[in-house]
């Protein structure tokens, strides 16, 4: 594939449902329960499908966790075909997720899980600010290795409200990796 295509972000509808069933089968290691998929329809902008000049090839699925303390977006699921990784589109599903947060304005930080051994994945994400805040045994069921790092990126810190913004301007500049599962 060629930088330079048309990447688009659509929504994930009941007319749809079944090309991110068939993604996610592709390229997680991890099956999705048909809850999962209904809870996606729900979802509104926080589940999207990403186009490649008009070619479904990655999808992103969000969801807000409250509790007492904080509100947190995790991502649930990001990936992309491997034939389209490197092209921007991780990216542009990541940023995506950083608009939401922006206007949503209260949510504390962003999280997700990936394997211990996907470090083109931990790469990407570390493009973009997130930090390995701790390791899960076992998280996953009927994979090797079982093993997940929670990565973060904090919006705002302590009680304080001080935001920081979940922009794209907040990216390191780092080289990119040499492939990422992800982008």
């Amino acid at each position: 594939m060629v930088r330079g295509g048309r990447i688009d972000l659509g929504d994930v509808t009941p007319h749809n449902i079944k090309q991110l069933k068939r993604l996610n089968q592709v390229i997680f290691p991890v099956s999705y329960n048909d809850k999962f998929y209904k809870d996606v329809l729900e979802a509104g902008e926080l589940a999207k499908l990403a186009f490649y000049n008009d070619i479904v090839v990655g999808a992103v699925c969000c969801r807000i966790d409250v509790n007492e303390k904080s509100r947190k977006l995790y991502i649930m699921t990001l990936g992309c075909l491997a034939p389209y990784r490197r092209l921007g589109i991780g990216q542009k599903m990541l940023e995506h997720v950083f608009k939401i947060c922006d206007k949503d304005g209260n949510i504390d930080s962003i999280f997700l899980h990936v394997q211990i051994n996907n470090d083109q994945a931990i790469d990407f994400y570390k493009r973009f600010t997130f930090e390995i805040k701790e390791t899960k045994e076992h998280y996953y069921k009927r994979i090797e290795p079982a093993d997940a790092y929670v990565l973060e990126k904090t919006l705002r810190q302590d009680d304080t409200g001080k935001e920081n913004s979940a922009v794209v301007a907040n990216q390191k500049e780092v080289a990119p990796p040499s492939s990422t599962s992800l982008s």
